[in-house]
């Protein structure tokens, strides 16, 4: 699952482009559609975020090659926290029969990861089902080896060159965050190079 669409390839693209490699095709919840990147911004683009941004994971899971089963719950981007219980219950209904529940990370420091990861975690102590955590912000707080993250409980998920190249083509596909809307305040990059680096790599970490 994704609290917004552009994590899930950020944090497990890689990963994901594995699975479908194994033919295993699974289900991605996108609980919000995104709207809210932008909230200042005047730019054309910023009028329907969210088409866009729905657009932009369509092209990204195409360029990993990634079949999954879509579910968008469009939940309110930035206000997933008011609706955690809803969210909680529509989860724990989806897990019924799964093996795995991977969210963000529940202490991700970005309101809307952390309100998902703990649902995600109610639901699937509801269903018995274990929980993987991506982190996607910790990487921009965090520092090396920094004691707030539990790495007692980190794994590393090495991507081949391959894989690896069509994660990079596929992080290009949101350019609403990895380029500016337009040339005025609040226009300005989500996702600038030196952010985008941490999710690049030929490795993908989570927490089991």
């Amino acid at each position: 699952m994704a609290a917004h669409p552009d994590d899930e390839v950020l944090g497990f693209g890689g990963a994901l482009a594995l699975l479908a490699d194994a033919g295993i095709r699974p289900v991605l919840v996108s609980v919000t559609d995104g709207e809210g990147s932008h909230p200042d911004s005047r730019s054309p683009l910023a009028r329907d975020l969210a088409a866009l941004r729905r657009q932009e994971l369509h092209h990204a899971l195409s360029r990993l090659r990634a079949r999954v089963h879509r579910i968008a719950l469009h939940l309110p981007d930035s206000g997933v926290a008011r609706h955690e219980q809803d969210l909680t219950d529509r989860l724990t209904r989806l897990l019924e029969g799964c093996h795995l529940c991977v969210a963000p990370y529940s202490r991700d420091l970005h309101p809307d990861h952390e309100a998902a990861g703990r649902a995600a975690f109610a639901a699937a102590a509801a269903s018995g089902v274990p929980v993987w955590e991506y982190p996607v912000w910790a990487w921009h707080w965090a520092r090396p080896a920094d004691p707030a993250l539990p790495w007692h409980r980190a794994a590393r998920i090495l991507l081949t060159p391959d894989v690896r190249n069509r994660k990079q083509a596929a992080l290009g596909c949101f350019r609403s965050q990895v380029e500016p809307l337009g040339d005025r305040p609040g226009d300005e990059v989500i996702l600038p190079p030196e952010e985008l680096a941490h999710f690049q790599r030929d490795f993908e970490v989570i927490w089991q």
